[in-house]
């Protein structure tokens, strides 16, 4: 731990030393005088903005004398002494005052992290590991690491239907997101017991989006806020998936080593678009698809940073043919190559937020208790 924290910091504390050495040199041996004042100077401004106050205070002592010292040695009046003194004792002042407005602008930047953090955590708790006749794992990942927030949303749900589960995006960044999400995963968990079928499911997300929008926007017109998604039922037994689309990239059914992408029989309006000639939400839409789903196999599910995540080349990845072949026996495990792949893909860059959702089936079909 000790060896990780210094080494960010070795070079800064190299290039300071370096410039006091040098500004030294430089009045000692430098065809003109006072050539070295100015890199005299450099040196605590680099150590206040680059490292902590005390290390930037110790390097602004040190010019200091040094100035002085050098002045004596060369044999210079006492008025271009004080010059010289006051030159680096004014910069390194400066830099010392920068240093504490860094370190507090910091220390407010790490609050809002956190705070932002508590609230996704809040909305969006991390997904039971175990529900029903499935193994489940998620992750989240924003597109700006600093910003801990986003508009993504997953949800695990155990029902007297089954296993039931989204993933979804709503429009949008930041805290009206975050505002929409918390609508979304609330309505969710509280229709997913009541809702006899995914269509009615669907039906009554789409109404609580609507109503949300209303109440933001106080209008009634389409368009504003809309979230895709798509919605998901295991029975019991484990043997089938149901799903419906909203408007959502198509989820991956992945056994054997191998993705297949599960298109939907009909491609639906994602949850809270309007018809401009009705006005009004719609009904659901048609029946779930339903897929079979062997013992091992995986759903998985994810969002467009996912499925829009590009390369140098402006190629976007496909997990149908980017995702390496193997056996993913525990979700955890795609989800962390899935995730490892997707930012080997993008040459580590975070092109949008990414929320992944993996539901495995296992080898029993009984429930078995949410953990």
């Amino acid at each position: 731990m000790t060896t990780f924290r210094r080494g960010p910091h070795a070079f800064p504390h190299a290039v300071a030393a370096l410039l006091l050495l040098a500004g030294a040199a430089a009045d000692l041996f430098g065809p003109q005088p006072y050539m070295g004042l100015p890199l005299l100077a450099a040196a605590p401004l680099i150590a206040c903005v680059l490292l902590s106050f005390r290390v930037g205070l110790a390097f602004a002592v040190v010019a200091c004398v040094l100035s002085v010292a050098l002045d004596l040695y060369l044999g210079r009046p006492a008025t271009p002494l004080i010059v010289d003194l006051a030159d680096v004792l004014i910069v390194s002042m400066i830099a010392l005052g920068i240093n504490i407005l860094l370190h507090r602008q910091g220390r407010y930047l790490a609050e809002a992290r956190d705070v932002a953090e508590a609230v996704q955590r809040a909305v969006l708790p991390d997904p039971p590991r175990h529900a029903g006749p499935v193994a489940v794992a998620a992750r989240y990942e924003t597109a700006q690491a600093e910003a801990r927030i986003g508009g993504d949303l997953y949800a695990v749900q155990p029902t007297p239907f089954g296993v039931r589960a989204i993933i979804g995006d709503v429009r949008g960044k930041g805290l009206q997101a975050i505002s929409s999400v918390s609508v979304i995963v609330g309505v969710f968990r509280q229709e997913a017991e009541q809702a006899p079928t995914l269509a009615e499911l669907a039906r009554r997300l789409d109404s609580a989006v609507s109503r949300e929008s209303d109440r933001r926007l106080g209008t009634v017109s389409g368009f504003e806020d809309f979230t895709t998604a798509v919605l998901v039922e295991i029975p019991p037994e484990g043997e089938a998936v149901q799903l419906v689309n909203r408007g959502h990239p198509a989820p991956f059914l992945v056994e054997g080593g191998t993705a297949v992408r599960l298109e939907p029989t009909h491609y639906e309006l994602p949850l809270g678009v309007r018809l401009p000639e009705a006005g009004e939400v719609g009904d659901g839409g048609p029946a779930a698809d339903v897929f079979a789903l062997r013992p091992g196999a995986s759903l998985l599910l994810v969002t467009d940073g996912v499925t829009e995540a590009r390369n140098h080349h402006g190629v976007f990845y496909d997990p149908c043919t980017q995702l390496p072949a193997g056996e993913y026996s525990h979700p955890s495990r795609l989800v962390d190559t899935l995730v490892r792949e997707v930012f080997h893909w993008t040459s580590g860059q975070r092109q949008d937020d990414m929320a992944v959702l993996v539901l495995t089936r296992t080898g029993s079909g009984s429930p078995g208790p949410a953990t």
